[in-house]
């Protein structure tokens, strides 16, 4: 999970390095090109069991990476506009709208600390875009619009682990959102230096890598110990943004990042008794004779 943050980090500084020069939704679609090329041998296996998606699968599959890319091209957009450690502490607020996303669609239960936990969530993010005491920059508005897609293409996602393979989402995610965005960059268009490619393949990489370290930190141990470390990236996009572009978080950002990070790990740690408590609910099956 450390490493999981280290690699996000690595990819939100090489996004900041690439600046603002490449169109926005340009840089996102080379990303995802990459990321197409990266999974090619997924997409390979999946050809050999004849991918099997039906109409309904496949328009999931669409809205998902619709959905997706629009978040990851706001993300793009935010990220040559504020500071790491603003971005960083915005993005936490993901999973603040997934929880209530879960109760509102999934008709999940609500409990009064879990309601409670969600609006300490909303109140941390209310505390570093401070509206109303101060203008809100077109590139924090953008980055929590893209929590909150990202939330939702979380959700989504957990509906599809229902039937789909995890192998399977990523590769799809990585295809429909290069599509999805295929057409802004083609309008957009402008051809792209060396230096250019090569951050956007490491982006591609490190994302990739990234992605599959917490995938297996998240099967190695409980939510309630992987969670609160994935909090670290916070630390370090202070301490990076700080060494490599002078930036300097005022108190508000964050404490505001603080506060979301306390809810979401108070939201790991119910969701991970409430797993435990209806697994000790499930009846004992009876022994097998012999």
């Amino acid at each position: 999970m450390v490493a999981g943050g280290l690699l996000f980090v690595a990819v939100t500084v090489m996004v900041r390095l690439l600046g603002s020069d490449m169109p926005a939704v340009q840089a996102a679609f080379i990303r995802y090109l990459i990321g197409v090329m990266l999974v090619l041998p997924m997409l390979w296996r999946m050809r050999s069991r004849g991918f099997g998606l039906g109409r309904d699968r496949v328009g999931l599959y669409a809205l998902r990476g619709l959905v997706h890319g629009a978040a990851v091209l706001l993300w793009f957009f935010a990220m040559a506009r504020i500071p790491l450690a603003e971005v960083t502490a915005i993005g936490f607020s993901t999973p603040v709208f997934t929880a209530l996303g879960a109760i509102v669609i999934f008709r999940e239960q609500v409990r009064l600390r879990r309601m409670l936990a969600i609006l300490a969530g909303f109140v941390g993010t209310l505390l570093i875009l401070r509206p109303g005491f101060i203008t809100i920059e077109a590139g924090s508005l953008a980055q929590l619009i893209a929590a909150f897609l990202f939330a939702g293409s979380f959700l989504l996602a957990k509906r599809m682990t229902q039937s789909e393979s995890s192998a399977d989402i990523l590769v799809m995610l990585s295809i429909f959102c290069t599509l999805t965005l295929l057409p802004g960059a083609l309008y957009y268009w402008r051809t792209p230096t060396l230096l250019e490619v090569t951050w956007l393949a490491g982006v591609a990489v490190f994302a990739t890598t990234g992605h599959y370290a917490i995938t297996r930190a998240i099967a190695a141990a409980p939510l309630t110990v992987t969670q609160p470390l994935s909090f670290l990236q916070l630390i370090w996009a202070i301490v990076i943004g700080y060494w490599l572009f002078d930036e300097v978080p005022d108190n508000w950002v964050i404490g505001g990042g603080l506060v979301i990070v306390a809810a979401v790990s108070y939201l790991a740690h119910r969701e991970a008794q409430a797993v435990r408590l209806s697994r000790l609910a499930q009846p004992t099956p009876p022994p097998t004779p012999g």
